[in-house]
């Protein structure tokens, strides 16, 4: 104690010009406007870039989780669109709780490897069989359409993409009403073409393309694209139609499985 009370009395001095150093800056702060100003400005300045910084932080860590919970999100509100129900009641005027059945259900995954740079891509997906994913089923992103189940094991898939030379998926020109033959011809990853149009048929460039829906594998109406420009195919009462796609098939992450519930039936009848 007696270490203390002299320690203190060496230093006397020096507090008391600290104390008094601390009461005058608070004073100037207090009663001057634009130093108060500066003060606050520069406090909320520091406070506000480390608040951003530990947001950032934890969003990274927490980006997987959002991910899936926005997957899960997006397959809740599929589900509950009448775009994506089977209208049960063609010829009711009114709409009853009863009138839409679920026809599409959808599997969330996460692609593990792209290609882009061969005739023949593949895409490799991290849910198998365990999870309900078959041989045939379609798959799509948020953006568009990514291809076809080509192969299953246990607990990952393989996917036929787009970007390979017969994908042959069944699409829609929306602005003329028009179907067509999704095709690719192994150059450019950003650029499809439709095949199957004819001539006689106007197509404006900027046009919308989406998945028709006749095979059964997608929705109607899964983005693909939009029309590029078109070009006459020598000898042959048909376009050439490029399109854009809508996905960038290098940058791709998740995706969504499609399960057709009725698609045996879809199936039987055409047969």
């Amino acid at each position: 104690m007696q270490n203390l009370i002299a320690f203190i009395k060496r230093l006397r001095y020096f507090l008391v010009f600290v104390g008094l150093q601390f009461f005058a800056l608070s004073m100037y702060v207090s009663y001057m406007s634009a130093p108060r100003s500066s003060y606050f400005t520069t406090a909320s300045y520091i406070s506000g870039s480390l608040f951003e910084f530990r947001h950032q932080i934890t969003q990274h860590f927490n980006l997987e989780k959002n991910n899936k919970s926005l997957q899960e999100e997006n397959i809740a509100l599929r589900k509950s669109s009448s775009v994506f129900l089977y209208n049960k009641s063609r010829t009711e005027a009114h709409v009853e709780d009863s009138i839409y059945a679920q026809q599409y259900d959808y599997i969330p995954g996460t692609i593990l490897n792209v290609t882009t740079t061969k005739r023949n891509n593949f895409f490799t997906l991290n849910i198998g069989e365990i999870h309900g994913v078959k041989k045939g089923m379609g798959v799509f992103s948020s953006n568009g359409v990514v291809g076809i189940i080509h192969n299953t094991s246990k607990h990952f898939s393989v996917i036929k993409s787009v970007l390979t030379s017969n994908i042959n998926i069944d699409v829609l020109i929306s602005e003329v009403g028009v179907s067509g033959m999704l095709k690719w011809d192994g150059v450019n990853d950003n650029i499809g073409s439709i095949s199957g149009v004819s001539n006689d048929i106007t197509v404006p460039k900027g046009s919308t393309v989406v998945t028709r829906g006749g095979s059964g594998i997608f929705p109607r109406g899964i983005p693909v694209g939009r029309i590029k420009h078109t070009k006459t195919v020598e000898g042959e009462a048909s376009w050439h139609i490029d399109l854009s796609f809508s996905q960038k098939y290098a940058a791709l992450e998740n995706v969504y499985v499609v399960k057709n519930l009725f698609l045996e039936e879809f199936t039987q009848i055409q047969n």
